[in-house]
């Protein structure tokens, strides 16, 4: 029967396969994790050793010498281990990526507190450049009392007395 392209398709049972995306890409970054490690090199190194000594000395062989076994599941242990290291890969990307703009919101953040900062301390010192401070106020005091007429007032020394 052929399919008439006028009319819809009819909706038919189709198996779909499910699987978790973030349990699939935490074991990607396992495996990935494992794959970089010198345990990992040493069991691979191991297990081809033993494999090419074994198919070499042994008196029953199951992969003779060109090992052409030993090639194929070791290129098809990287052609799993290829895409699944990419996938940790964007998985760590994608974690560095949310991290650098967290950390560029708070930089910006701290960059204006501290242009706030730094304007009330300017404010802080030009309202302080304007306060009159008590020597000024006994210098004043004193020349218009000379002005005035009248004797200087004493300053108060060390050795003066307060009279209260």
């Amino acid at each position: 029967m052929t399919e008439r392209l006028d009319q819809p398709r009819e909706i038919g049972y189709r198996v779909r396969l499910y699987y978790d995306p973030e349990a699939f890409g935490r074991f990607s970054e396992r495996f990935a994790r494992f794959l970089g490690t010198a345990r990992f090199i040493v069991y691979m190194t191991v297990f081809v050793a033993v494999w090419l000594l074994w198919n070499l000395f042994a008196p029953v062989t199951f992969d003779p010498y060109p090992f052409i076994f030993l090639t194929l599941m070791l290129s098809l242990q990287a052609s799993y281990a290829a895409p699944l290291i990419l996938l940790a890969q964007n998985r760590q990307a994608d974690r560095d990526r949310v991290q650098y703009e967290q950390d560029k919101t708070t930089a910006e953040r701290n960059q204006a507190e501290i242009e706030y900062l730094t304007r009330e301390i300017a404010a802080l010192r030009m309202a302080i450049g304007e306060v009159a401070t008590r020597d000024y106020i006994r210098s004043e005091l004193q020349r218009l009392q000379e002005e005035l007429g009248g004797e200087p007032a004493r300053s108060r020394g060390a050795g003066s007395e307060d009279p209260r």
